[in-house]
């Protein structure tokens, strides 16, 4: 029986047990797609990134929540990145990193900063009689009226730079904080309008140096409450930007805070030019050992339903 080196590590957080956490396999070469399964379950991390080598680009990594094999996953990426760099496993500077959805740009900076491309944007504004307040809020536990006090000009729409995200303002910090989400409506909202979950923010940040504060509920993909997201991170500036939310020239750099509410504090850099959206963060291991992974040809153990 093998052992294979894994790793907790947690992305956008600068201290251990905050943030978002990945699982990360700094070298998965030879292991087949059950191993690389049953090591995610095992990790328990919403996903566990696998490093491969790669012959097209400079790394390759491979998804896995513990239940199946996904394309692509943010936090996991700036998991594995911020690790090895961590260890001195790569320089900083440029990379590209295949995916299972295409090869991606990732810099790492010299303080350890991992930055992740996106996709181009998209913003489509949801119109109050498709989706009013009252709905929102009863959907969310937000008192529907610190969804209609906070202006016309930011709307409800649905933002993808890849994955779609329901965004929703609210009011001040205090009403996002009392959110006690009715799974069943979020997953109904959702539905209705092609997007993986809802992202609830305000401007009424804990940290003056944040642009904003937000909470993502995605339980139609089974998470309740992402600590930390990229993927809505990098949508969210994009609707910013497409909404016109601030005064003057945009900024070139936003700060979106998160996680504070289920003890994950995080943060997440974002930076938005035209069809150009990158999110960025620190990442730190929290744990690192050999996990014992059982032989790949285990059919015979196997007992079809």
């Amino acid at each position: 029986m093998e052992t294979r080196r894994t790793l907790l590590v947690d992305a956008f957080a600068d201290e251990p047990l905050a943030g978002n956490v990945a699982g990360v396999v700094p070298n998965a070469a030879g292991l087949s797609d059950d191993q690389m399964q049953r090591i995610a379950a095992e990790l328990g991390a919403s996903e566990t990134a696998f490093l491969l080598g790669s012959d097209e680009a400079d790394e390759r990594l491979r998804y896995f929540t513990p239940a199946t094999e996904v394309d692509l996953c943010g936090h996991a990426t700036i998991a594995a990145y911020g690790a090895l760099f961590e260890e001195g496993a790569i320089d900083a500077g440029d990379r590209t990193l295949r995916t299972n959805v295409g090869d991606l740009d990732v810099t790492v900076d010299d303080d350890g900063t991992v930055w992740m491309g996106q996709n181009p944007p998209s913003v489509e504004r949801i119109e109050a009689d498709e989706l009013d307040a009252d709905r929102l809020g009863d959907a969310l536990g937000i008192d529907p009226a610190a969804l209609r006090d906070v202006g016309a000009d930011l709307p409800v729409a649905v933002a993808t730079t890849g994955l779609p995200w329901l965004v929703v303002p609210v009011n001040f910090l205090e009403r996002l904080g009392e959110a006690d989400p009715d799974s069943a409506a979020v997953e109904a909202i959702c539905a209705a309008h092609d997007a993986v979950g809802i992202y609830a923010y305000t401007f009424d940040a804990l940290d003056p140096e944040s642009t904003l504060h937000g909470r993502a509920f995605a339980p139609a993909v089974g998470v309740q409450e992402d600590p930390v997201t990229g993927t809505a991170s990098g949508a969210v500036g994009a609707y910013l930007q497409e909404v016109g939310a601030f005064d003057g020239d945009f900024p070139d750099e936003l700060r979106f805070e998160q996680g504070h509410f289920i003890n994950r504090p995080g943060h997440v850099r974002v930076r938005v030019a035209g069809d150009e959206v990158r999110v960025g963060g620190d990442a730190v291991t929290s744990l690192d050992g050999d996990l014992r992974v059982p032989a790949a040809d285990r059919d015979d153990d196997i007992i079809e339903a």
